[in-house]
């Protein structure tokens, strides 16, 4: 489920709604935009049903602690949501249980990005070859907009009218997205010069058992920027479940004991820990159909 980042009240929470040898230089004069890793969410869409049982199951599976919950408008046109900010060590994630029918595109996007500078923030994704698929529109504490990258990959940014203050994280999660390899390049390249960010690694015979093909290898791009970490897993779509379902990689100091805490807390393991080069990694489902992956450094 695709999931949505907005700010919007002041006292109760700020929720907003790769690569190899690329030879694209960036713009000039391209502005530093990402304001910080702790600002930046991902979007989690639940039914009303299952709002507080996932966020209980988040919190008693990672620590950390909700905003106040609320219902409120927060898309341009007319149409309302619980919502909620899960603040915890290791992300935060963005929590929309919405009563009427979800307005178009919204529920695409899988994070929101903190930036400093709306309009330059869209003028620069525009220039590295994003589209604005929502223009900008005010929410009741700044200003948010969607785009989307290269290979259908969406995305909120949103901006304050006040800077709110988070503690940073004790482990920054990566944003983990799949990409055809005609896609690729051109998302991250564009994505890179956008960010400021750089490549930290490109694999392009990484083990295949991380996307539920252990006999094979595949292309696996590092990203790291001001906003946080990012993933891209070069696929041919031809993926087993869950694999392409999870949106977020939360790293954990402790694999195991985070999955106990999980498990009794009724979050379900998908994909039975497995080790891969300096890392030990599992897909789990929380309740209300949020799939992530866990990871820790092998032991």
């Amino acid at each position: 489920m695709r999931s949505l980042r907005f700010a919007v009240a002041t006292t109760l929470f700020a929720v907003g709604l790769v690569a190899s040898p690329l030879s694209s230089a960036k713009p000039a004069a391209s502005p530093t935009l990402a304001v910080g890793p702790q600002y930046d969410t991902t979007h989690v869409y639940v039914a009303p049903e299952d709002f507080d049982r996932f966020t209980d199951s988040f919190v008693a599976t990672f620590g950390g602690h909700k905003s106040q919950q609320g219902v409120f408008q927060v898309t341009p046109t007319p149409s309302q949501t619980m919502s909620q900010l899960v603040l915890t060590p290791v992300g935060t994630i963005s929590v929309f249980g919405f009563k009427t029918p979800i307005p178009y595109p919204f529920g695409e996007e899988r994070t929101g990005y903190l930036v400093a500078d709306m309009d330059a923030a869209v003028k620069s994704a525009k220039a590295h070859g994003a589209d604005v698929t929502v223009a900008t529109f005010p929410d009741p504490i700044g200003r948010d907009a969607i785009i989307s990258w290269p290979g259908g990959v969406h995305m909120q940014l949103y901006w304050h009218t006040q800077a709110r203050k988070y503690d940073a994280l004790q482990t920054v999660p990566e944003d983990r997205i799949y990409v055809s390899p005609e896609r690729a390049d051109a998302l991250i390249r564009n994505f890179v010069a956008f960010s400021h960010g750089k490549v930290v690694s490109d694999d392009r015979k990484a083990p295949g058992i991380e996307i539920g093909r252990p006999e094979e290898e595949y292309r696996r791009v590092r990203i790291e920027s001001g906003f946080g970490k990012m993933t891209v897993l070069v696929t041919d779509g031809h993926l087993p479940y869950p694999f392409g379902r999870e949106m977020t990689g939360y790293e954990v100091a402790d694999l195991t004991d985070t999955l106990k805490n999980a498990q009794a807390a009724g979050v379900t393991v998908l994909v039975q820990p497995f080790k891969s080069g300096e890392r030990e990694a599992a897909l789990v489902q929380f309740p209300g159909g949020y799939i992530a992956e866990i990871h820790a450094t092998a032991q």
